[in-house]
């Protein structure tokens, strides 16, 4: 653990609760945020400050749902590697799905992973309990964890459920959120048949189509409504999940986006070939235009990456042979930000999408705002200077991204985690450590 010293950040534009803009100063001490103000005058020894003129000052990124690969996994990704990406991404925390191997489907194997981040973890960390038709008591039980998470489809082994009694068993017994990944396995399979020997990846959207989406994603609103249970829908890929919602959104229901899904859509597969390929598909530039609105409007609450990384290896397999996944933790922010800039949206937006509604979401307390008294999880971003993506510039073990070449600004330049600088204008403090989240 780095030494935990005082830190004053001047002259930032600060983005305030409100969605204003603050032109000033922000002094961070033991771990928290001390004071907000437009000028701090306070004696600088033994303080670290950071002169953030021209920099944008947002709260930090809690991306809701990753894929670390650890552990079992550790050659496409690994804790360490990962949290690097993060923190060049200005992502200060993150929620981990439970398919490693092995699974996270039992209290030993969260406490396995949550040991794991401590030791390796540069920026703050949470774990799903993965759902099996066997795990219940696991699922009622285990602590710390963020949810539930549930593979209606796109999964096989034991992660698996898509049974309707499994399903209401599940459903109805606790009160823990369950998160969704909404895709029906029946209709996959028939498509499956119906597109064999197909291998061109761009079939992936055909097989997995808006409507395996929908069916699954009406079942999961259907016992969510039937047992009054929280529920919050995974990257929602199609614009009629997207209508759903807007029609039939009970209070305790959430759904998130990915960049990809608001960005590329199947034109993707002739540029990138399999490196598009990703559960639930890319789909049509009518759904990103859908996905788009439901997103500006409230109907979709938050933004995550599914960063899923896949070694260019597997990737250059022969489709159906490739797997699904790309990595996003690092381009997140700077991809949202340049939309902003070019007028889908504002930075305001963006953060509340991929800071403040995230931590409301999952109940993570004192994160996700500039507030006196909040964790000191802080992304000073540069809103003035475009850089490309760069395949040799990224920290993330698969070395890939589905955005390289793309110019984006946004880019951080420091990224604060507990009130210890983890990325100091492109260089990593690698002895920093993030802490377990907790959920209220």
């Amino acid at each position: 653990m780095s030494e935990l010293s005082p830190i004053l950040i001047r002259h930032a534009r600060i983005l305030m609760p409100d969605d204003s803009f603050l032109l000033g100063d922000v002094y961070l001490e033991n771990g928290r945020i001390a004071l907000v103000a437009s000028e701090i005058s306070i004696d600088t020894a033994g303080i670290r400050v950071i002169n953030a003129t021209g920099l944008t000052l947002l709260p930090g990124v809690i991306d809701p749902q990753v894929h670390f690969r650890e552990p079992g996994l550790e050659y496409k990704e690994d804790f360490f590697t990962a949290t690097c990406a993060c923190a060049k991404g200005g992502v200060t925390s993150f929620l981990e799905m439970p398919n490693t191997t092995p699974l996270t489907t039992t209290q030993a194997a969260l406490d396995d992973k949550l040991q794991r981040a401590a030791n390796k973890s540069l920026v703050n960390y949470g774990f799903f309990i993965g759902a099996t038709t066997e795990n219940l008591p696991d699922l009622r039980e285990a602590n710390p964890t963020c949810g539930i998470k549930i593979f209606m489809g796109s999964m096989k082994g034991p992660l698996l459920v898509d049974d309707e009694a499994a399903l209401n068993a599940i459903f109805s017994q606790g009160d823990r959120l369950i998160a969704v990944h909404a895709e029906d396995r029946t209709r996959i399979e028939e498509r499956c048949q119906q597109f064999a020997g197909v291998r061109d990846p761009a079939v992936h959207t055909q097989i997995q189509d808006n409507e395996a989406a929908l069916i699954a994603t009406k079942r999961a609103l259907r016992l969510s409504k039937q047992y009054r249970r929280r529920l919050h829908i995974l990257h929602m890929s199609t614009g009629e999940e997207a209508e759903l919602l807007r029609q039939d959104k009970p209070e305790w229901v959430t759904a998130e986006v990915t960049p990809q899904h608001l960005v590329l859509n199947t034109s993707a597969y002739a540029k990138i070939g399999a490196k598009a390929q990703m559960n639930p598909p890319l789909k049509s530039e009518r759904d990103n235009e859908i996905l788009w609105q439901a997103l500006r409007d409230g109907v979709i609450d938050f933004i995550a990456t599914d960063h899923a990384p896949h070694t260019l290896e597997e990737k250059s397999r022969q489709y159906p042979d490739t797997p699904s996944g790309m990595p996003g933790v690092e381009t997140s922010l700077p991809v949202m930000l340049t939309q902003a800039m070019q007028g889908r949206c504002t930075v305001a937006q963006v953060s509340r999408w991929m800071s403040a509604n995230p931590a409301k979401g999952y109940g993570i307390p004192n994160k996700g705002k500039i507030v006196k008294g909040y964790d000191a999880d802080l992304v000073l971003v540069d809103l003035n200077d475009y850089q490309p993506v760069l395949a040799e510039n990224l920290a993330t073990k698969c070395a890939w991204s589905p955005f390289e070449g793309w110019e984006l600004t946004g880019w951080p330049q420091y990224t604060i985690v507990g009130g210890q600088v983890a990325l100091d204008r492109g260089v990593f403090n690698t002895s920093v450590r993030g802490k377990a989240l907790t959920f209220v």
